[in-house]
């Protein structure tokens, strides 16, 4: 008994090893570090903040601060009366970033589509790294410190940084199929993870002589990379002559391995013909409108449930060295080292996940179980001892299980989304899928933030981890119903398989 189409499971990495290139590596290693270094840039903000606090309160009032210093250069710098408030500033700095970057991923995913994608990426990281420079070097070095010029620099920063996840997945969604799409995607979106060790290292390198150091050093390699993608990245393979994806697909099991994982099974073949954009008619498509890409089956629920993941997954990213500090007192540079763990963790765990996902041909399920470990290891990571190696390693296994789903979501799942039948496999809707993505986890993680340094500052951290476990549990319930679709079409496909035999 024949199976059909969909129900024929080809080799994961099949389609892949047979179109790779050495176009396809320079594309990967290319896209990889060009957004690991602008996570770099923002992680240096995360990794000195401490030092930042020391700097804007009075000495009396910061152990970590000089025993000696001039009063009229304290003066010059005095931003707010305790430590306390200037923490709270500096969690209203992320909020205005978040939200500025989710803002600027509505735009930029929807100006990606309709310009060329490494004018726009190469343009974002040039100027974000001038910001940067502005912010945290120039300021200091002229003794500059004024409350609402950080808070323009650091909107401008959140709204050109928005231009690299939307340009970065569209370009690897348009050199890789869905051919091993998870396990490419989980390897490739540990991108920011590596970005926030490296911004980690560089900044504990560096720290000792000053926190301006840190910011002048993660904004000239950024500033460098974004001129080598300029000169170097290919968005498409039709640039170099080679086919695009879906254009050579001569049988039926190229036909199925370019098939992506958010199509409707169920769904007759009469059903293409709603499509959103017609490529037959025209050679050269043009982008769907942002209404036409949060209408696309999927698009709404996976933007909720990563709204609700971001903001946890990024207030690890935010404040992770400043808890460790603050709650176990170890010093600044050495909790900065031991945040790595928690990137590793998820790097191992958006790769991995990401491969069970293409065995399985589905991502819902793999996520549901992921999460509900995650709500696990947060508590007991909330009950972590003095000790910095069991912390480390509970650090690492929350990573493992948030990290991964929330590098999925932001990829490999935004791929799948911006490429379904409805859109008969374009990428002109690459871009603005994932911007609106990201966009809304980027407004669940702004208002994050906020909230964050507000429950510390009145509850306490344990507070702040049952906050943790409720967003984490509000992600599976927004999954839900693609949950119960792709397990029942999983049974589904397991009793056609058992009639076959």
């Amino acid at each position: 008994m024949a199976l059909p189409g969909s129900l024929r499971r080809q080799p994961a990495n099949r389609g892949l090893v047979s179109h790779c290139t050495h176009h396809h590596i320079v594309v990967f290693l290319l896209t990889f570090f060009s957004y690991s270094l602008l996570h770099a840039s923002r992680k240096t903000f995360s990794n000195v903040k401490v030092s930042i606090s020391s700097q804007w309160t009075p000495s009396c009032l910061n152990s970590t601060a000089p025993e000696l210093r001039p009063y009229e250069l304290w003066n010059s710098s005095h931003l707010f009366p305790n430590a306390e408030e200037a923490t709270l500033f500096l969690g209203t700095l992320d909020t205005i970033f978040l939200f500025s970057y989710a803002v600027g991923l509505f735009v930029s995913g929807i100006v990606g589509d309709r310009l060329n994608l490494r004018w726009v990426l190469s343009f974002g990281m040039c100027s974000s790294a001038l910001v940067v420079f502005f912010f945290g070097t120039l300021t200091e070095w002229l003794h500059f410190y004024n409350k609402w010029f950080y808070c323009c620099l650091w909107v401008v920063n959140g709204l050109l940084q928005s231009t690299g996840w939307p340009c970065v997945v569209a370009v690897m969604g348009n050199w890789f199929g869905k051919a091993g799409r998870g396990f490419v995607f989980g390897l490739w979106s540990a991108c920011a993870s590596v970005g926030n060790i490296l911004g980690a290292f560089l900044a504990s390198c560096v720290l000792k002589y000053g926190y301006e150091y840190a910011f002048l050093v993660t904004a000239s390699v950024q500033f460098a990379g974004g001129v080598i993608v300029f000169f170097g990245l290919l968005t498409s393979p039709k640039e170099v002559g080679l086919p695009e994806l879906g254009a050579d697909e001569d049988d039926s099991v190229e036909e199925d391995a370019n098939r992506p994982l958010m199509g409707n099974d169920d769904a007759d073949d009469d059903d293409r013909n709603y499509s959103i954009q017609a490529t037959d008619t025209d050679n050269q498509p043009k982008a769907i409108g942002f209404f036409q890409a949060c209408c696309l089956p999927g698009v709404v629920l996976y933007s909720l449930a990563y709204a609700c993941l971001k903001l946890v997954n990024y207030s690890f990213f935010f404040w992770l060295p400043f808890y460790l500090s603050n709650n176990f007192g170890w010093k600044e540079a050495e909790a900065d080292q031991l945040s790595i763990w928690y990137d590793v963790g998820g790097i191992i765990g958006g790769t991995i996940q990401g491969l069970i996902s293409d065995v399985l041909q589905k991502r819902a399920p793999v996520l549901a179980i992921s999460l509900l470990f995650a709500v696990g290891s947060l508590f007991g990571y909330s009950r972590s001892p003095n000790s910095k190696p069991i912390n480390a390693v509970i650090m690492a296994i929350t990573g493992f299980f948030i990290g991964g789903p929330s590098n999925m979501i932001s990829s490999a799942i935004s791929a799948d989304l911006g490429r379904q039948d409805l859109v008969k496999g374009s990428s002109e809707a690459l871009a603005t899928v994932t911007g609106i993505v990201d966009g809304t986890g980027s407004i669940g993680a702004a208002v994050g933030q906020y909230l964050v340094s507000l429950i510390q500052e009145n509850l306490g951290w344990m507070w702040v981890f049952y906050f943790f476990i409720l967003m984490t549990s509000s992600t599976v319930l927004f999954i839900s119903p693609l949950i119960v679709r792709e397990i029942k079409l999983l049974l589904h496909e397991r009793h056609l398989r058992m009639l076959a035999e």
